[in-house]
Formats: structure tokens, C-alpha cells, sequence
């Protein structure tokens, strides 16, 4: 008991200390020192500590790149677009035709389907292209120092240096995203922690490689409740009548779900959505509250739980609108 109040003191005042700290590289040598102790409270060995933190960066480009993503300035339309083109699902489909017998056998397994797995890999990293070169320990330690998200990114980095130490992870190799994700489907620390599988039993977890990596992406999402071959959404139009507590515009919590059936008396044309009466929905209008000089009503659409559980892998709602397009494309080309 003792200990674990020792540990929650230490991370109270690391987080307390680390909130009035200005995002600088001029503070940062001061915010690491105390974030050792952190660690070191968490059981993190000495040597993991001196030997993963040593050539730690403060890297201002982070702390741009949390400020300027696509999901805080894109239009939905724009940002399904670039994200959903015909060259991205060639892309998709040459990679299955190459994988086809692996891919379909982790589909059985997990049934979890295909089409999935490849849009969210698509969307992620276009196929393997683009994993991302930056030091994610460094990525994770600005976003940690800086106030903005640091209690989840600490968290994060914590769990990162865990699985170090357990020989799960080598510090190596880990380059990927500005916000410390990494491999085919850009796992957080935490995810690799909870979800990633050695699929080929060579003693290794490598999320660079197609079997490891389509495996454990096929794990997680059907472990957090995965429904196959239910619908992510469907696109609606509004009555003016609609109620304003209905609009969802965060991905942080979807409020007031209801039945389909409940909801048609505030859609245009609602004979259209007979088929998901008895379906728990919620309504999301992206661009409201957002993209300046966006319609109020316009586009909306109706969710449902499986377009919430892509929102617990990324939480945009143009990101899960997204994987959910470039699946069905998918699934009408295989």
C-alpha cells in the first residue's frame, strides 16, 4: 500500500511539475530528470533508464504536428477523398493478391474481415509506405513534457519503456509517427501492450511484418467487439427539425444513441433506413463546430457500434468515416 501511494505521489507532482513547464527545449533537461524518478518509482529497471533515455530530444516538430492535423482542418469530403482513392484500393488489392493465403487465414481465425485489415492499414500507412522515421521515444517525451495531452503520452511512454525492459520491444528499431505510434497499423505502447501477438511464433513481435502485424490488428479490433459484417454508417439528410442535443460533432463521447426507428422522424426520406429500425445510432455532423463556414446539417450521418469501436483505435471521426469507405470500397473489388 505504502508503495503504491509512494508512486501515485511521485506522479501526481511529475504531472503537476510537467504543467507549468512551457513547451521548451530550454526546460526539457529539468522535466526528464524528474520524469526518471517517475520511472524508477514504476519499477523501470536502471539500466532501461540510462540506456533508452540517454540520446532523448526535446523535437519541436512534434508539438507542430499535434497542432496541425488533418482531422482539426480538413473538410470530411476532402479528407475521405485523399484517403479512400481508387489508388489506394489497387494499392490494397495488389497487396492481398501477394498475401492472399495469410490474409484470409488470420480472417478465419479472428474473423475479423479482411477488407478491415486492409483499410486500416491503408489508411495508416498506406500499405507499409509510410511508417514513419522519427525516434519515438523522443516523440513520446515532447508529447509527455508538453501540457496539452502529457498525462496520456507520460502513460504511454512509461508503458514503452516496460516493454523494453521485458525484452518485448527493442529500443532499436523504434522509429515510427510524431505521436509515438508504430508498425503496419501504428500501435501505440499501450496497444502493443494489451493486443500484439507473435502470429509466426519466432519469439519476436514485429509490427513492420505482415503476419505479426495483420494478426495482432485483427486481435485487437475483434477483442474490443468487432461485429462481422455489420454496417459502420450510412450517410442521411436532416430535417431542420432535428434537435441540436442529437448533432454529434467530438469523437470523444457519442451522446443521445437511439434507435433507428426513433431517430427516421429527423431524416429526409426515412423509408430509406427501414433496415436498421431496430439498430442503436447516433448522429454525427463532422464539419459543424469545425471547419469554418461549414452547413450546420450537412454532411451527416448515422453511426453505429462498429464505427464506434474504430473511434477507440483512432478518435476522429473522419479517420473512422474513412476506414469504414475504403473497406466497403474493398469489399465490392474482392
Amino acid at each position: 500500500m505504502a508503495k503504491f501511494l509512494i508512486k501515485f505521489i511521485l506522479l501526481f507532482y511529475f504531472l503537476l511539475f510537467n504543467s507549468f513547464l512551457n513547451a521548451g527545449e530550454h526546460n526539457f533537461a529539468a522535466w526528464l530528470e524528474n520524469f526518471k524518478n517517475v520511472a524508477r518509482s514504476e519499477g523501470v529497471s536502471e539500466i532501461t533508464i540510462n540506456d533508452t533515455l540517454k540520446n532523448i530530444k526535446f523535437l519541436p516538430k512534434v508539438i507542430e504536428y499535434d497542432r496541425f492535423q488533418p482531422e482539426f482542418y480538413e473538410d470530411t469530403h476532402t479528407y475521405i477523398s485523399k484517403r479512400t482513392n481508387n489508388n489506394k484500393v489497387k494499392k490494397g488489392l495488389i497487396l492481398y493478391s501477394k498475401e492472399k493465403r495469410l490474409i484470409n487465414k488470420i480472417e478465419s481465425k479472428f474473423l475479423v474481415e479482411k477488407e478491415l485489415l486492409l483499410a486500416l492499414m491503408g489508411i495508416e500507412t498506406n500499405f507499409g509506405k509510410y511508417l514513419g522515421k522519427m525516434d519515438i521515444l523522443s516523440s513520446l517525451a515532447t508529447l509527455s513534457f508538453d501540457k496539452r495531452r502529457s498525462a496520456f503520452f507520460t502513460k504511454e511512454l512509461l508503458t514503452l519503456l516496460k516493454l523494453i525492459d521485458k525484452n518485448i520491444i527493442q529500443k532499436d528499431i523504434l522509429f515510427g509517427s510524431w505521436a509515438g505510434a508504430f508498425g503496419n497499423f501504428q500501435f501505440m505502447p499501450s496497444t502493443i501492450k494489451n493486443y500484439a501477438i507473435d502470429y509466426n511464433n519466432n519469439s519476436n513481435i514485429e509490427l513492420k511484418k505482415i503476419d505479426d502485424s495483420f494478426a495482432s490488428a485483427a486481435n485487437y479490433i475483434k477483442k474490443i467487439g468487432w461485429q462481422t459484417n455489420s454496417p459502420c454508417f450510412v450517410s442521411i439528410n436532416l430535417k431542420n427539425t432535428v434537435p441540436d442535443k442529437y448533432l454529434n460533432t467530438s469523437a470523444r463521447k457519442l451522446k443521445n444513441k437511439k434507435k433507428v426507428k426513433y431517430l427516421k422522424k429527423y431524416l429526409q426520406n426515412p423509408e430509406k433506413y427501414s433496415s436498421y429500425d431496430n439498430m442503436t445510432a447516433a448522429i454525427i455532423t463532422p464539419d459543424k463546430d469545425i471547419i469554418p463556414g461549414s452547413k450546420k446539417l450537412k454532411p451527416a450521418y448515422l453511426v453505429f457500434n462498429n464505427y464506434e469501436l474504430i473511434l477507440k483505435w483512432n478518435r476522429s471521426l473522419r479517420f473512422a468515416l474513412a476506414v469504414c469507405t475504403l473497406k466497403d470500397k474493398f469489399k465490392n473489388e474482392i
